[in-house]
């Protein structure tokens, strides 16, 4: 008997949780400025998340998956990705869309039912949010093959869960992928929970990183919780992508903090115990810590920086609250591009009845 193949799993990381550089830190640290907007990326998905959650609370907005606890995952990846890549989300990628230029008026306003705050002004190649869990990865192969074949340095990247990674539609995507060298980053965010299930009940797999293996892609792991790691891996798996070498598999290791979604009641299946212990070593703490150490951020900078943002989510939040629904001719309006006779008659008698009542 004899071996024909071996492989490696790399995981990276640049901070422990207390900020600390466990190593060489990337070129870009050198000038702190990249570094601080990603915190400041962060905090605001973090204070724009509080806000959706009071909001669903009080019944103004709907069902709505907190990013709590995945704020460096997020962030890291829409700071790495170029205005030309197409991001394909899941829900609970509020962070990335932040920080590839989606306003939070939009946001608020697919949560709260209307699909007009997908129609976003920038980036306008991106695709709306997938709910259907596994599907958007199929489709990003979709959207690198056309890159290959026009000969474009881009990527698309789809971001999913780990209980993504147990579906069919994962696999096919990774194969085909692979077998066309096609240029697409799968952002797999391993939070530890597919809403109530746990990745040992999903998998036996030792990594999800591994994954890759079987695809013929390249694949790696990276703290979740480090934006530094996870920004340079995901430049890192761009640039490949750019220079036509093939897909990544990145599988970010986090925890989700909050409930699945505002539906979901996570202390059923969740020891409060291990909740505790992934909240002392969430993200935001560790990049602040680290900026403060390192001489590039203080305790008035970040005051001033929170004020700033507490500010600029309300203004968004109150923008959202203004606005005017949606008529319901608009259920007409994206059927066909010239509507039919029967279709026209029942928009045009659409509202008549409440104008006679008003």
């Amino acid at each position: 008997m004899s071996v024909v193949a071996k492989f490696e799993i790399h995981h990276r990381r640049y901070l422990d949780e207390r900020g600390e550089p466990v190593g060489e830190l990337p070129e870009f640290t050198c000038k702190p400025e990249t570094v601080i907007e990603l915190y400041r990326g962060m905090v605001l998905t973090r204070a724009f998340d509080e806000k959706a959650v009071a909001l669903q609370r009080t019944g103004k907005l709907g069902t709505y998956a907190s990013t709590l606890g995945q704020e460096a995952a997020a962030v890291g990846l829409g700071r790495a990705m170029q205005e030309h890549d197409v991001l394909l989300p899941t829900y609970r990628e509020c962070g990335v869309q932040l920080m590839r230029g989606v306003r939070m008026l939009e946001l608020f306003l697919y949560w709260g039912g209307d699909e007009r705050g997908m129609d976003f002004a920038v980036p306008r190649r991106d695709f709306p949010v997938s709910i259907v869990v596994a599907s958007h990865i199929v489709h990003a192969v979709g959207v690198a093959f056309a890159m290959q074949y026009r000969n474009q340095a881009r990527a698309a990247v789809p971001v999913f869960g780990d209980g993504a990674t147990s579906k069919g539609d994962f696999y096919e995507a990774l194969n085909a992928a692979g077998v066309w060298k096609l240029p697409v980053v799968f952002m797999g965010i391993n939070n530890g929970w597919a809403i109530s299930v746990p990745r040992t009940a999903q998998t036996a797999c030792e990594t999800l990183a591994q994954k890759a293996i079987a695809a013929g892609i390249h694949g790696e792991q990276v703290d979740g919780n480090d934006a530094i790691a996870v920004y340079q891996v995901c430049r890192e798996a761009l640039e490949r992508a750019y220079r036509g070498e093939g897909a990544t598999l990145i599988e970010a290791l986090t925890y989700r903090l909050g409930d699945h979604t505002t539906a979901d009641d996570a202390t059923r299946y969740r020891a409060a115990d291990d909740v505790e212990h992934y909240r002392s070593v969430e993200p935001l703490a560790r990049l602040k810590a680290y900026l403060i150490n390192a001489g590039a951020w203080s305790d008035d900078e970040d005051r001033e920086l929170h004020e700033q943002i507490r500010a600029e989510v309300e203004n968004a939040a109150h923008a959202y609250l203004d606005s005017a629904p949606p008529t319901p001719q608009v259920m007409f309006d994206y059927l066909y591009e010239s509507l039919p006779p029967v279709y026209a008659d029942q928009r045009s008698s659409v509202g008549q009845d409440d104008d006679a009542d008003g």
